[in-house]
């Protein structure tokens, strides 16, 4: 029997045309997916279902309908911000792998006819996006002063300035090939994510850029994005990307846990800041330093939910990383453990870290709301007791009021005047009495009780 009780997969998007993002606040330009995009995470949602939907799999999840798709037991969330019609396409080029399309996707009506589901029985999964404008969970770094100031922390820093200086006569040998974009370090993602664009679907770039250049260009955007998406301290702002896709990733594997919900598989397809963010959060960078980059197109983050070995009671959560496209899931362990860790120990260690609503990532980022409101004593927080005091002091007002008129009205009842019994009920008028509008026509009539009827139809 396999151990794995469920499991939550966090997808980085597939491949897409340029991609601008400001260097100093992540303001993005508009991208749109490609078909090498496409067929990446198609790649990538065959291999998960190979891995958790195959009964000759070791990862395989045994209580879990493999066939057709119930959406009570897999659900999927994808981020709408930024790169987000990109990521929403990989989402459903993932999903095409995951659950192909079955001739059993069918149904037979009620005069017999069977009607089997478009291209052979595809399989529609619904996905949830996530607006940055409602959820920050998977776009928090934008619209966030606190973030924006990370950044230009980072770029004073020594050791930024150390790597620009030394990354000098790299910048000027690329100058001819990026065509009049920034060479500088500050801007070492807009410049690889160009010129790695370019040499896979610019044939004529492809032949004159200078071999190591473009190797050259990661090295240096993955220096960048690490510092940019980091921080030393576990709960600081550089690890912002990572501390609000926590809440989800915790949430989700409570689920799991719990046999009376049937969720088993979420997927969550987004882009690839909050890889870098939790890489260093679960401190998985300290034994594999060469993960504290960039993950390719069509990444993959798996946290599987595993019985712990007999007479163990307790679930353990396994990490899995997959980097691209080629090659299989590889295991690393969280805060230095050498093997799968508790799920207890896992969440007790990070659940703190964890932003769990937009007032959270709002005093996170200064922005509306002020740390001022959590500490006693500042001028934010007296005029919010003031307001509090006043609003109960009305509310007690309206309280007392309504009694007052409630008292008013039961007295004024205990004086009215009744009258006698034969004084006050009077005889129906017989049917003469009323007064005649005429009759109806037995048309009208029969039309009216069809829009009667009408009316009480499903839609």
């Amino acid at each position: 029997m396999t151990d794995v009780l469920g499991v939550l997969v966090i997808a980085r998007n597939g491949d897409r045309t340029e991609y601008y993002q400001d260097p100093n606040t992540y303001e993005s330009a508009y991208t749109e997916s490609t078909a090498l995009g496409a067929a990446e995470s198609h790649q990538l949602g065959t291999f998960l279902r190979s891995t958790y939907m195959s009964s000759s799999s070791p990862s395989y999840i045994a209580d879990m309908k493999t066939d057709l798709v119930d959406t009570h037991e897999v659900h999927v969330h994808a981020k709408a911000g930024g790169e987000g019609p990109v990521v929403f396409d990989s989402a459903i080029a993932l999903l095409q792998g995951l659950f192909p399309p079955n001739p059993a996707n069918k149904i037979v009506l009620a005069n017999e006819t069977t009607v089997v589901a478009p291209l052979g029985g595809y399989q529609y999964v619904p996905i949830e996006t996530v607006e940055p404008g409602n959820d920050r969970s998977l776009e928090p770094w934008t619209d966030c002063p606190a973030f924006e100031q990370h950044i230009a922390d980072v770029y004073s820093s020594p050791e930024f300035r150390e790597t620009a200086k030394a990354a000098g006569p790299f910048f000027g040998s690329v100058r001819d090939y990026v065509f009049g974009r920034p060479t500088t370090l500050e801007n070492a993602w807009n410049i690889y994510d160009y010129m790695s664009t370019e040499l896979s679907h610019n044939k004529t770039y492809a032949h004159r850029l200078p071999p190591t250049l473009v190797e050259q260009a990661r090295g240096y955007a993955d220096f960048h994005e690490n510092a940019i998406f980091s921080d030393k301290d576990v709960g600081g702002i550089g690890n912002l990307a990572g501390r609000t896709i926590l809440h989800t990733i915790l949430n989700s594997l409570t689920r799991i846990a719990f046999n009376g919900d049937p969720l088993q598989f979420l997927l969550i397809e987004t882009s690839y800041h909050p890889f870098i963010s939790l890489f260093h959060m679960l401190e998985m960078t300290k034994e594999n330093p060469e993960i504290a980059a960039i993950p390719n197109y069509a990444s993959a983050l798996a946290f599987e939910l595993r019985r712990g070995p007999a007479p163990e009671d307790r679930d353990f959560i396994r990490i899995k990383f997959k980097n691209g496209t080629s090659g299989s899931f590889e295991t690393y362990h969280a805060f230095g453990h050498r093997s799968d860790i508790a799920a207890t120990e896992f969440i007790y260690r990070i659940e703190n870290y964890a932003i769990t609503s937009q007032k959270q990532w709002a005093a996170a980022c200064s922005a509306g709301f002020e740390d001022e409101w959590l500490h006693i004593g500042t001028k934010n927080a007296i005029s919010s007791t003031v307001f509090a005091v006043l609003a109960a002091v009305f509310l007690l007002g309206m309280f007392i009021l309504s009694k007052f008129i409630k008292s008013a009205r039961a007295k004024a009842q205990n004086t009215r005047i009744r009258l006698a019994d034969d004084e006050v009920s009077q005889p129906h008028p017989s049917q003469s009495q009323y007064p005649n509008y005429g009759t109806l026509s037995n048309n009208v009539v029969a039309q009216s009780a069809s829009i009667s009827e009408k009316q009480h139809l499903p839609l």
